[in-house]
């Protein structure tokens, strides 16, 4: 058995009295000295690229052989750079984009002209730049989800009409029957089966490792699903209601939107986060706030399908991608009867394709989830008055109309109308900034 080590005034002893020589504060000198060492190589691994990158600007652009009128501006520019002590790349692109405004034509040989060699040099180290700090927002992997082939849900001959829950339920089935890897949680997931009974039964069919109950913390259900999706797991976390969403917010915007881009694709968390909305029932109850959603968690997708057909097909979509997605449910589509599927657990719906619903050709009507229910209502009796409506359910609002299918349609119709239950300012907004 190991023996322990009782410590007392900064001096370690052994059981029965004998010290041992190293003292508390020896270690924390020690400690605090490796700290001091690490922090300073990585800030010198950090630097001498960006002071070497510097260093080969300012011998580039080299004005002692140009005739050009500003060599005393450039000239200050670059002493100015030189005497950065702890250059970043800001710095050295805001001043090669300096010089290279001021820099004459004028030159024996333009091919080989300080002019050319500068911006070609500077054209180089910005595609660097976008290639080191612009990308990987969203997966450029084979398993993207933008990548995922499209499976049309299929019908056998007298497929009967059942609750959109039915469809979800026996989705999420086939999927747990298929993928052990896959785990579904959150508040009254499993012994009761979700509130609209979306996982009715299957807790007993898969045992509670796998379909599970958590406490009401939605920030600690979304860690969960973050953490269990970086090691491999396939994890399904509910917030309950789409509003709840926001006791999660900071880590879906600061920790899972922002995983793979800030890792270039090295990390990844695959986390599909479901909650049922588009409801604005209420202020502080059943609200709808996707203009605070959306522009928070950039990096992760946000779908948002009309029926639960869709809602299925899009789970099945992303079990096959390797990024992480948020699916909003229509609050009030559990109960209205769609026809179930002979594929379930196959059949996929693609990301950023908006469904053209109704064909016309004097206005486009651009809405999504339960509010696509209305517009039928509405572009039914709008037919009495000689008005013809080309309906269109954008699906998902991140991605967006992928295919400018909507500015196809406003192109044919030249008049549109955004129409959610968002607030001013929300998804409308996004759609119409998207329209182009």
């Amino acid at each position: 058995m190991k023996q322990r080590i009782v410590y007392e005034n900064e001096v370690a002893f052994m059981p029965g009295g004998k010290a041992v020589a190293t003292s508390y504060k020896k270690i924390e000198d020690a400690a605090t000295e490796r700290v001091e060492q690490a922090r300073k190589k990585a800030w010198d691994n950090y630097q001498k690229p960006l002071t070497k990158l510097r260093d080969e600007f300012l011998q580039l652009a080299d004005v002692t052989t140009c005739n050009c009128a500003k060599t005393q501006h450039i000239n200050a520019i670059k002493d100015d750079l030189r005497k950065v002590a702890d250059p970043i790349r800001k710095d050295i692109m805001s001043a090669a984009k300096r010089i290279l405004r001021l820099i004459c034509n004028s030159c024996s040989n333009p091919a080989n002209s300080l002019k050319t060699n500068v911006s070609a040099w500077l054209e180089k180290e910005l595609a660097l730049s976008h290639e080191k700090f612009n990308t990987y927002l969203y997966s450029n992997s084979e398993q993207s989800a933008l990548k995922v082939t499209a499976v049309n849900p299929e019908y056998a001959e007298g497929a009967l009409l059942v609750p959109g829950r039915e469809i979800l339920r026996d989705n999420w089935d086939r999927q747990l029957e298929k993928d052990n890897k896959i785990v579904l949680f959150g508040e009254d997931v499993g012994k009761i089966g979700g509130v609209n009974q979306t996982y009715e039964g299957l807790q007993a069919k898969y045992g509670e490792e796998r379909i599970f109950d958590t406490g009401i913390r939605e920030a600690t259900i979304i860690g969960q699903g973050i953490g269990m999706a970086m090691r491999g797991l396939r994890p399904i976390a509910e917030i309950q209601y789409f509003d709840y969403l926001l006791y999660g917010l900071q880590l879906m915007s600061d920790d899972l939107a922002t995983l793979q881009y800030r890792t270039k694709g090295g990390q990844k968390a695959p986390l599909i986060i479901t909650t049922r909305g588009h409801r604005l029932e209420g202020i502080w109850h059943s609200g709808s706030p996707l203009s605070m959603v959306i522009n928070s968690i950039r990096g992760v997708y946000v779908l948002v399908p009309r029926d639960m057909t869709r809602a299925a097909g899009f789970y099945n979509t992303l079990l096959q991608s390797d990024e992480p997605a948020l699916v909003i449910e229509p609050l009030n589509g559990y109960r209205l009867r769609e026809k179930m599927p002979s594929n379930l657990g196959e059949f996929r719906i693609p990301l950023g394709v908006p469904e053209v619903m109704e064909q016309g050709t004097d206005v486009t009507l651009v809405t999504y989830g339960s509010c696509v229910r209305i517009a039928q209502e509405a572009t039914a009796q709008l037919k009495d008055f000689g008005i013809s409506v080309e309906l269109i359910d954008v699906q998902s609002l991140e991605p967006f109309d992928l295919n400018k299918i909507i500015a196809s349609s406003l192109s044919k119709t030249n008049k549109i109308v955004f129409f959610d239950e968002d607030v001013p300012g929300g998804a409308t907004a996004v759609a119409m900034a998207s329209r182009r």
